[in-house]
């Protein structure tokens, strides 16, 4: 172990300094990582907009700094002291901690319990699985939810935020598996994108901002993916039809929204809270099954770009101003 301990890697680490927060390329130790049951070599990471704000000095998502940001990670047990994982195994972590106040996936090493690692089912690499990471397991658990309760043939399904990468895998897994999907976003430039993704339909997410506060709209949706919030969600959940559900998974648009009682009780919709970075590991384990099985979609790279890490500041800056439309996967090797 004193060996093991000794290695040093690379990192992208976020310092706060006079100017402000600032990250750099440094040279890390394994020592430097906190004890965890699972030492792994991370091959992949990826880009989420949690990442975008641990790096610039947000102290809602961290804490503490210096900190390695990076809420994926994808790669290979170096050290285990669990029964259930050995030397070699192909691994992903996602959620609980990493990134936020555990040094993450932007590290070529993370040290982490072992109940937060899921071994890379058999159809699936470790780079398909960051193309994935946060963002499709969170559509996915989404998508997991809405169909409890909505069946294609109930009529058209809502993705707001369409060009968000929570909603363009929700919008293929969709798709995919049957439903006709109507998505929504203020970039209609777009829509010839989205519709490529599976969108039947793309409107303008005004069309979902509603200033009319009756407690019931018209029922327009059999179901709703709401990846923004605010008044978005509000309006959504007013314009479900009878039987209906909603999943809620984001707040760009405020954490805030406006709602009545008549939409559960009148219509007898569902809303789901989506947390996928504290999803029990038995679900965990189920949603991944379905990414790299039944789910798994064609052609997973379009709208991919691969980085290092090394080119990886400039992509969160792109990330930060809402100019970043590919999804990002980070190469550690």
């Amino acid at each position: 172990m004193k060996n093991i301990y000794n290695l040093k890697f690379k990192a992208m680490e976020v310092r706060e300094e006079e100017s402000g927060f600032k990250s750099k390329i440094v040279e890390k130790r394994i020592g430097n990582l906190p004890k965890g049951e699972v030492i792994i070599r991370v091959k992949y990471s990826s880009l989420n907009y949690k990442d975008a704000l641990s790096a610039s000095g947000n102290r809602g998502v961290t804490k503490k700094y210096p900190h390695i940001p990076g809420i994926d990670a994808a790669g290979e047990v170096l050290y285990s002291e669990s029964e259930a994982l050995k030397k070699g195994d192909k691994v992903i972590v996602t959620g609980y901690d990493l990134g936020m106040n555990t040094p993450g996936g932007y590290g070529q090493y993370i040290s982490v319990p072992a109940d937060w690692v899921v071994k890379l089912p058999e159809d699936l690499t470790l780079r398909e699985s960051m193309m994935y990471g946060t963002a499709g397991f969170t559509a996915a658990l989404s998508v997991y939810y809405l169909k409890e309760r909505v069946n294609q043939k109930d009529g058209d399904v809502l993705v707001t935020g369409g060009t968000g990468g929570v909603a363009g895998i929700a919008i293929r897994i969709l798709s995919k598996i049957g439903y006709r999907v109507v998505t929504s976003t203020g970039k209609l430039e777009k829509s010839k994108d989205l519709k490529s993704l599976g969108a039947y339909e793309v409107i303008h997410r005004k069309e979902l901002d509603s200033e009319n506060k009756k407690p019931l709209l018209k029922g327009v949706w059999s179901g709703v993916v709401d990846t923004v919030g605010g008044n978005t969600l509000s309006t959504a959940l007013r314009s479900v039809k009878m039987g209906g559900a909603v999943t809620s998974c984001g707040n760009v648009a405020g954490h805030e929204f406006y709602a009545s009682v008549y939409p559960f009780i009148l219509r007898g919709i569902t809303l789901y809270g989506v947390n996928s970075a504290e999803t029990p590991m038995k679900k965990r384990l189920k949603i991944w099954e379905f990414l790299s099985g039944e789910w798994k979609l064609e052609n997973l790279d379009v709208n991919v770009e691969e980085v290092k890490l090394e080119e990886l500041r400039d992509r969160i800056d792109d990330m930060l101003k809402g100019r970043l439309v590919d999804r990002v996967i980070v190469n550690m090797k």
